[in-house]
């Protein structure tokens, strides 16, 4: 069953996880975040109930 030799995948699954982590996720985590969090504390909205008309 060729599916099962890891001779191949293994090293192509091992390159290309170096070269994501070395290479590739520095670049992105550089970048500046159009919406940063915030610190502030999630407030809940205020809500009025609907008065029906029919009740």
């Amino acid at each position: 069953m060729p599916q099962l030799n890891p001779n191949p995948w293994f090293f192509i699954m091992l390159t290309s996880w170096i070269t994501f982590s070395f290479i590739i996720q520095p670049k992105l985590l550089s970048f500046l975040s159009m919406n940063p969090p915030s610190s502030k504390a999630p407030t809940a909205p205020t809500t009025t109930p609907w008065t029906w008309p029919w009740t």
